[in-house]
């Protein structure tokens, strides 16, 4: 956990273009910045679906580049596709939620004006998420992607099991037959990884959580490994058998033989947690956990 920077003087604005029903909050929020004398500005997209009078910038990364805080407005979905985007940038990112879950984006949209003050008075801290990078070596093609969640490598539309072979540091370590096989970073603990059955992960813990989508051997459970591995799978069944995706977003369908190569990336993304949450208030809000004192 780092501690903010002394003052935010331009405020970027993101959002899901796509979404009639977010632009009121993106305005709304607009109005909030330049009212307490902030620089607001936008990529293009988010600008035309909202309506601003604002400064504009081509795309997300250009957006990051000229301010010191970006505010994502939609679900995780869209914090996911913006965290690919300005990955390596020190540019951090504060989710504002207008889906449904959401782990990624830490305040609700009817808290924003609340959270802007907090911003203001300095009441945040940064934390630093770790992205994986995936390398993928098909059809005589080199595929490379970051992923902040994680790499799946899964059955593709053909119902049958599929078999992948997986080393860990150049040691093997098993053939999968199942599904497919989740390879997440602690921020993807709590999405597909959460859903097939693996551990929740603390964003700061420096591991990935290597879980088998139902497997067909019922001891293969969820691994935990450090975050310096390198992990290796390689595609038995032949295509299209196996699909590559990052982030849920597919890139390729894997041959018999193909290899995948999953580590942590370089670079890395920053997010904004205000002053009174925490991970732990999210899984007890979000996953409705309840206890007792007996």
């Amino acid at each position: 956990m780092k501690k903010p920077p002394p003052d935010i003087r331009r405020v970027g604005l993101i959002g899901h273009s796509e979404k009639v029903a977010d632009t009121d909050t993106v305005a709304h929020a607009a109005r909030r910045i330049r009212a307490a004398r902030r620089e607001v500005w936008a990529d293009a997209a988010t600008a035309a679906a909202a309506r601003i009078q604002t400064r504009v910038a081509p795309d997300a990364p250009a957006v990051a580049r000229a301010v010191d805080l970006l505010l994502v407005f939609g679900g995780d979905g869209t914090m996911l596709r913006v965290a690919r985007e300005v990955a390596g940038a020190h540019t951090p990112l504060l989710g504002v939620n207008l889906g449904g879950l959401g782990f990624l984006t830490a305040v609700p949209a009817n808290e924003l004006d609340h959270a802007l003050e907090q911003i203001w008075d300095g009441h945040y801290s940064l934390e630093s998420r770790a992205l994986l990078e995936s390398l993928a070596q098909t059809n005589g093609r080199t595929l490379r992607a970051t992923a902040l969640n994680d790499i799946v490598i899964s059955r593709g539309v053909v119902s049958r099991l599929i078999q992948l072979d997986v080393d860990v540091d150049g040691e093997p370590l098993t053939r999968y037959r199942g599904d497919g096989l989740i390879i997440s970073s602690p921020t993807g603990s709590t999405a597909y990884s959460l859903a097939a059955g693996g551990a929740l992960v603390a964003p700061s813990a420096e591991v990935f959580a290597l879980t088998p989508i139902c497997p067909h051997t019922l001891t293969n459970r969820s691994l935990i490994v450090p975050l310096r591995s390198i992990i290796r799978v390689r595609a038995i069944s032949p295509r299209p058998s196996t699909i590559l995706s990052a982030d849920g977003q597919m890139l390729s369908e894997l041959d018999a033989g193909d290899v995948v190569t999953v580590r942590r990336s370089r670079r890395a993304v920053r997010l904004v947690q205000l002053g009174h949450r925490s991970f732990f208030e999210a899984l007890r809000q979000k996953l409705h956990w309840r206890g007792a004192y007996v």
